[in-house]
């Protein structure tokens, strides 16, 4: 059975561009995999805790001596974690907050991104740097507001949200990431609607791709 994981990290709910198209893709998805499972993650209305010095004296430490008052400090971590490494595909929806990520998502690698976990590290060797979870498809679904903000735009050199999810993806060993773009919210004019409209063609596009057996989407 297939398992797709659903990250929504907008503050909005009713209004939401990104969680009106992770939705989309949810139920594009399941209607072509009808045994397949959806975990959705509502970091946007649920966030995780940011960590703090009881959780980074537990993740560092020998997990082998680890106490009660540490394993509890790693209880959402390790939860986390577990969604993400029992999914074969995920889907995050991320609006551009102040030109990054909003807060609620950032939490949320903070506690994904582990040693020991998610990458492995030893000082002693030519790349200390280690991935260790398994490839999987991510699909990225972002606002951003002006389509100016996409690459090649304008505004480009502003976006500081794509790169910064690429490279928390890439460091855990997710790097097959396809972004879908919706622009021009700020306008809501005549480039809004067709931004909408081509995001939502992509994201039936993609879900297809994605049901049943699961390819790479990277080309």
């Amino acid at each position: 059975m297939h398992k797709l994981l659903v990250v929504d990290a907008s503050g909005r709910v009713t209004r939401s561009i990104t969680r009106r198209l992770t939705r989309r893709f949810a139920e594009a998805w399941r209607a072509r995999e009808p045994g397949g499972a959806v975990l959705h993650r509502d970091v946007g209305l649920e966030p995780p805790p940011p960590v703090d010095e009881p959780w980074i004296a537990a993740a560092f430490g020998d997990p082998a001596t680890r106490s009660e008052a540490g394993r509890a400090a790693l209880q959402t971590s390790d939860a986390l974690i577990d969604e993400l490494e029992a999914a074969d595909a995920v889907v995050i929806g991320a609006p551009m907050y102040n030109f990054g990520m909003p807060a609620q998502l950032k939490a949320y690698f903070d506690q994904v991104i582990r040693v020991g976990r998610t990458f492995g590290f030893d000082a002693t060797a030519a790349e200390p740097y280690q991935p260790l979870l398994r490839a999987r498809p991510v699909v990225v679904i972002v606002s951003l507001g002006d389509g100016a903000l996409n690459p090649g735009g304008a505004l480009a050199h502003l976006n500081f949200l794509e790169p910064h999810l690429t490279t928390c993806l890439g460091f855990i060993g997710l790097t097959d990431v396809t972004f879908v773009r919706v622009g021009f919210d700020e306008f809501q004019d005549g480039r809004f609607r067709a931004s909408i409209a081509a995001a939502e063609a992509e994201v039936d596009e993609l879900a297809a791709r994605l049901a049943g057996p699961l390819p790479r989407l990277a080309s």
